[in-house]
């Protein structure tokens, strides 16, 4: 039972993390563009133009 004492914060503290970088995710646009990279596989590197 004195495990717990030491499992249950840092579940907690894993689950903060990850919520965090969720949460960041989100706020950074990272979930924007869900086609593209969908349709971008079905492109050759040649039909690109060149910048």
């Amino acid at each position: 039972m004195n495990i717990l004492v030491y499992l249950m914060p840092a579940a907690l503290f894993l689950g903060l993390i990850g919520l965090l970088g969720f949460l960041w995710s989100l706020k950074s646009a990272q979930y924007d563009d869900l086609d593209g990279a969908a349709e971008r596989i079905l492109f050759d590197d040649e039909d690109l133009p060149h910048s």
